[in-house]
């Protein structure tokens, strides 16, 4: 009598691997309802404010003032996230989004709403999301494996496309059918969804269980009382070389790249001579491209710095080609691979980002990049503007993507003679080992 075990199975590399478990798939399903109705929010956001206001600037105004408390807070929210149990604090921070939901579309439906209310209410929003964006995107982490984190990273991607085009279009419907405040409405409902649905979730068998650290004096089984402190989420980034040169590869490319909503609309309708609906085009390329790259992304097991590194590389000199296009044509041809090149890296830094850091720093860290991340997101279009008034479109292109090849490609070599360069001993060490 004999006994086989059962041949081992190859590891799966599907884009949709995550979604072989249950809790993944309801998780998947709740986020895209609250991103459908997070667009369908900002979509009539904006229009709220220019009926108000007939400002343009005003517009800008509120929505810098929503992403303003990142710059400061992401930190303390990431402290937040790794303190408390991480369902929890995601439950908590939707149902709170819900009521700031709730409270505009009364003031809205009831005529009360002014322009101070609304940024009142835009920034509370956006003191809440300091805690709800990391730990949201940890919950989905921790429901699957490991090895299928790229692929959670992945199909939360396409869920947020996916519900960010089914909200702008429901913003129009809801609107003309039912009125403004029923977009807010909508959106309050959509987070109390994901509340109701957040209890039910369980992690597969061999994902990264996320411990709550308590404060203590240090005694057994407990860490000491300051080892939840914000400063140690800092120190942990600073003294880790792969996610400093994540962050630099990440912050040259949004400063001098991927800005295409402005780069690309100045080419299409200044050099390339074409209108509104050439730049429209332009932009359904992207938006492909950057599905395609997302599932593309989610087929990655082990992503890393260098992996983020060349896709940036080669993104960057996608750029420069089609910095130089001779007609919208070419231009259209060039914009779909640097979609797919942009949506890939992204996937891949978001997959080390989330994975590198020990499950009790990971929240810190998330608030440590969220702040770095605010201040490329606030800085690069201006500087990126400054280029193009200085450069012209094509010019802003040419250079920004050879600035960033070029950075990249100094910074590799650097850690490869680092790395790579022998070790020279002193006579007296010498001496000593003879």
């Amino acid at each position: 009598m004999s006994s086989s075990l059962p041949p081992a199975q190859p590891e799966s590399r599907s884009p949709w691997r995550s979604l072989r478990h249950r809790s993944m798939r309801w998780w998947s399903v709740a986020n895209f309802v609250s991103n459908a109705g997070t667009w369908m929010q900002l979509t009539v956001q904006n229009l709220l404010v220019l009926q108000i206001t007939g400002s343009a600037a005003a517009t800008g105004l509120s929505m810098s003032v929503q992403a303003a408390p990142a710059l400061l807070m992401s930190v303390l929210g990431g402290a937040a996230v790794d303190r408390w149990p991480r369902k929890l604090t995601a439950a908590v921070s939707q149902a709170l989004l819900a009521v700031i939901a709730f409270t505009t579309a009364t003031l809205v439906a009831l005529d009360r709403l002014d322009m101070t209310s609304l940024m009142v209410l835009a920034a509370v929003t956006g003191m809440i999301a300091t805690v709800d964006n990391p730990a949201c995107a940890l919950l989905g982490n921790d429901l699957v494996p490991a090895e299928d984190v790229p692929s959670a990273i992945g199909v939360g991607a396409l869920v947020f496309n996916a519900g960010r085009l089914a909200g702008a279009a429901l913003a129009g419907v809801t609107v003309g059918f039912l009125g403004t405040a029923a977009a807010y409405f909508a959106n309050g409902f959509s987070f109390l969804f994901v509340t109701a649905v957040i209890p039910f979730l369980r992690p597969a068998a061999g994902a990264v269980r996320h411990v709550v650290e308590k404060g203590g004096k240090g005694g057994k089984g407990e860490l000491p009382r300051n080892a939840m402190t914000v400063r140690e989420g800092i120190a942990f980034f600073a003294r880790r070389p792969r996610l400093l040169a994540l962050a630099g590869v990440t912050g040259i490319s949004a400063v001098f790249g991927r800005n295409y909503g402005l780069t690309l609309a100045v080419l299409v309708t200044g050099p390339l001579a074409g209108g509104a609906g050439a730049f429209g085009t332009v932009s359904t390329v992207l938006a492909v491209g950057g599905i395609l790259g997302a599932v593309l992304g989610a087929r990655l097991r082990r992503p890393s710095v260098r992996l983020v590194g060349a896709l940036a590389a080669t993104g960057a000199l996608l750029q420069v080609v089609a910095g130089m296009s001779p007609s919208l044509a070419v231009l259209l041809v060039l914009v779909l691979p640097m979609a797919v090149v942009e949506s890939v890296s992204d996937t891949a830094g978001t997959a080390v980002l989330q994975t590198d850091p020990p499950a009790h720093l990971r929240g810190r860290v998330l608030g440590v990049w969220g702040s770095v991340g605010t201040v490329w997101s606030l800085g690069g279009p201006p500087a990126l503007g400054l280029l193009m008034e200085l450069a012209g479109p094509r010019g802003a292109l040419v250079t920004g993507g050879l600035i960033i090849a070029t950075s990249i490609a100094a910074g590799h070599l650097l850690h490869t003679r680092r790395t790579t360069s022998p070790a020279v001993l002193r006579p007296e060490a010498l001496e000593t080992a003879a």
